[in-house]
């Protein structure tokens, strides 16, 4: 069963070992930093589905951090979890382009649950429903459709899912293991062959160059 990453930025060594071990036990897999630094160095070596992040914390703080990230078109969706209270800080941590914030304390059960609603949407920090993939191809968040020069493309089911994953996570690379953890349930079985039809017809309507092969790590959508 695939497992959701999580980046947890906490310097409270204590309750860095209480979040983490409780969304462990509930099938997560939890990286813990102690820094903004540290966090950074994660984020940049490897993905996360979700970000928790502290505010107050040692070499660079959690907004300072956020807004560095979404510079640098990183959107993994953020979680504040911090003490501050302020409206101020209230106001500064979604502009510096979190998802949700949590105040201290907080109960594991509401953190679980602002985790899971999260991971439920489907594109994250879009300006608009339509996604640009090149001049004159676009994909509808909102009806899940692609279009070339305007007009509808229909797309194998697959090959459907397979793009709505690539833009999800676009610029990241995506392992293989991955691809295919997402595209066929336990039940159904799927192949190395299969799946490169599937990035093989789709390179040949989005273009050649959209969909990269990362030797030995899988593959990325670069638009």
């Amino acid at each position: 069963m695939h497992k959701n990453n999580i980046l947890l930025l906490e310097d409270d060594t204590n309750l860095s070992e209480t979040v983490c071990e409780f969304l462990e036990s509930k099938n997560y897999h939890v990286t813990q930093a102690y820094d903004g630094e540290e966090a950074e160095i994660a984020i940049y070596e490897r993905q996360f589905d979700v970000l928790l992040l502290d505010v107050n914390v040692p070499n660079l703080n959690g907004f300072e951090l956020l807004k560095k990230i979404r510079q640098a078109s990183n959107m993994t969706p953020a979680i504040f979890l911090t003490s501050l209270n302020a409206l101020e800080d209230l106001e500064h941590g979604y502009e510096s382009g979190c998802d949700d914030y949590l105040r201290k304390p907080f109960a594991l059960k509401e953190l679980l649950f602002r985790i899971e609603t999260i991971l439920k949407r489907e594109f994250f920090h879009a300006p608009n429903p339509k996604l640009s993939i090149a001049e004159n191809i676009q994909y509808d968040t909102h009806t899940n459709t692609l279009f070339v020069e305007n007009k509808a493309v229909l797309l194998q089911h697959k090959e459907a899912k397979l793009l709505k994953f690539f833009l999800q996570k676009k610029n990241e690379i995506i392992s293989h293991e991955l691809l295919m953890s997402h595209l066929w349930e336990y039940d159904e079985e799927g192949s190395d062959d299969t799946l490169r039809t599937y990035i093989k017809n789709l390179r040949k309507i989005i273009g050649k160059e959209a969909i990269v092969s990362i030797k030995k790590l899988g593959y990325k959508l670069t638009i």
